[in-house]
């Protein structure tokens, strides 16, 4: 089964570093990654920038449509103002769909902000204690995920996150 998961970092680069790490643990066998987005927002910038990644060629084009609906119901579609209204109804709903909240999207939109990096991963059974020890010392936050409550725990403890808002 994939897993969804949103990691808030308090600096525009953190989630480059945090990509970097699971680059390699992927490369060990530790977690399988389907794909992943890295979202860095410079303080002074009016809209963050977006890296998509493409960890799966074979269907990267289907990702790729998700990170663009995800991301524009983020970050995009809400400086349009009121018109885009049926718009930002109809992708939450595709999304809800996907097992991702109204809930955690607005958690999303209000903890990425400038001077922030998220990274948006996707992945499937991993080692978490052998991916944890990869992470320690990296400081993020658990913004949202799709894993159960059981789930969502080992994660926190695993990776020592702050709690799912």
């Amino acid at each position: 089964m994939a897993r969804f998961t949103v990691w808030k970092f308090d600096d525009p680069e953190g989630a480059d570093v945090a990509a970097g790490i699971l680059k390699r643990a992927a490369s060990e066998g530790l977690v399988t990654v389907v794909d992943h987005v890295v979202v860095s927002w410079p303080e002074g910038d009016g809209r963050p920038s977006t890296h998509h990644s493409h960890d799966d060629t074979v269907r990267g084009t289907g990702w790729g449509a998700f990170w663009g609906m995800l991301l524009g119901a983020l970050f995009f579609l809400p400086l349009v103002g009121a018109a885009a209204g049926a718009a930002v109804g109809g992708i939450s709903k595709a999304l809800n769909g996907m097992g991702i909240t109204d809930d955690q999207l607005d958690a999303v939109r209000e903890q990425v902000t400038p001077g922030t990096s998220a990274l948006f991963l996707i992945n499937e059974v991993g080692d978490p204690d052998l991916l944890g020890e990869r992470f320690h010392g990296v400081r993020a936050t658990l913004v949202a995920t799709n894993l159960t409550d059981a789930e969502r725990d080992l994660l926190l403890q695993t990776f020592g996150g702050g709690p799912v808002r």
